[in-house]
């Protein structure tokens, strides 16, 4: 069959695929040529899967030996790479597949070719979140003193989502500059052009949209909160969990998660704890009698907080804030590294301090006093003189 379909085409002007095909005729006697090419493009699969899987294999074996190496290649970057294999080698398979009709042909040439740019622009997005990877590895933030960190962290997932955008805007144009039709072109140049003026319309009628995203480079730039940053919103304690093109995620100490708007963030004021440290001072009230000694209280106060490793060695005092008619308001004043141990250190703090009262002095918890004194307003009662019947 492939004998008489090369018979008419003179051997000199065989390209070396055809050449190849004629050699491997008298070894394969196909019924029909969709066979061989299916053939052909199995074994393309074949082969670049075996090449997919010996690269990210030995990048895996690397990472796993190596400390830092690799970034996450095999997160990011193994399905897109996989994908171009794939159409690469379908792509040179497709030239010495027999017997296709030129119109199928190129059918079949433009679905890869674009298939191929898909898959270019999923590597390029890969790429781009190995960068961030590779970037944030040297911010931990889990450390003590991480403002440096939070600001890296919340500066590259904002600009990861633009280059992201900008990236897919680039793959659907050259998406369209793979037809060779000029109406295509002609369409894609009216729908650029367009763009423009629906962008405009858009933004007039999306105003919170557009305001929350001109609010979203605002906080890029000059950071008023950042990823991981102690937040005071609304009366709820939380922390900023996630930063997106419209809203923020702040994760609130009972595991409630509160939405806010990154307008939000710019037009309102809010309480930011971590905004240059994240070290904090916390206040423990006692209220106590006066007869209760204050230095002896003091002394108390140093033996708890200097052992604990809660405290960070700065700021531990007791003074005397408030002075009622009934109490005297003692303020424990300590500092730790973060708000989070500060809170288990006012905890540990009012917890012992009420104990070692209880045990030395008793009495020296708020009471109220009353004092009984005789009425001298009151006259004397006479004896009633006997009535007669």
């Amino acid at each position: 069959m492939f004998t008489r379909f090369y018979s008419s085409t003179p051997r000199s002007v065989l390209d070396p695929a055809s050449k190849l095909i004629n050699h491997m005729t008298p070894a394969f006697h196909f019924r029909h040529p969709w066979f061989f090419a299916i053939f052909i493009f199995c074994c393309a699969l074949v082969m670049a899967n075996v090449v997919h899987y010996i690269i990210f294999r030995l990048i895996r074996r690397k990472e796993g030996q190596t400390a830092g190496f690799g970034w996450g290649m095999q997160r990011y970057l193994g399905h897109p790479a996989r994908a171009i294999f794939l159409l690469t080698v379908a792509l040179g398979a497709l030239p010495i597949v027999p017997d296709l009709p030129a119109k199928f042909e190129d059918l079949i040439r433009q679905l890869l070719i674009m298939a191929m740019i898909v898959a270019l622009g999923w590597f390029v997005v890969g790429c781009i979140y190995l960068f961030q990877s590779a970037i944030l590895r040297r911010y931990d933030l889990g450390s003590d003193n991480n403002v440096q960190a939070r600001r890296v962290h919340t500066q590259f997932q904002l600009f990861r989502r633009m280059l992201i955008t900008f990236v897919v805007i680039i793959d659907i144009g050259a998406l369209l500059w793979t037809f060779n039709d000029p109406r295509i072109w002609h369409y894609g140049s009216g729908l650029l052009a367009s763009a423009g003026v629906a962008s405009l319309i858009l933004a007039t009628a999306a105003k919170s949209t557009a305001s929350n995203f001109l609010a979203g480079l605002q906080i890029a730039l000059t950071e008023p909160i950042r990823i991981d940053d102690v937040v005071v919103i609304q009366g709820e304690w939380g922390r900023i969990e996630e930063i997106n093109s419209a809203y923020v995620v702040v994760r609130i100490w009972d595991l409630r998660r509160l939405i806010v708007p990154l307008s939000y963030f710019i037009e309102n004021s809010f309480q930011n704890w971590t905004r240059e440290s994240a070290d904090i001072m916390g206040t423990a009230f006692l209220y106590v009698d006066y007869s209760i000694p204050v230095e002896a209280l003091r002394e108390q106060l140093n033996k708890i907080v200097h052992p604990s490793p809660l405290w960070n060695k700065q700021v531990c005092g007791l003074q005397v804030t408030n002075l009622s008619e009934r109490t005297m308001e003692l303020r424990c004043l300590v500092s730790s590294r973060n708000s989070s141990e500060n809170f288990d250190l006012r905890c540990i703090v009012r917890e012992q301090m009420t104990a070692f009262i209880q045990e030395n002095y008793p009495d020296a918890f708020p009471t109220t006093r009353f004092a009984a004194r005789p009425d001298a307003s009151i006259p004397p009662t006479q004896p009633s003189e006997p009535q007669h019947p």
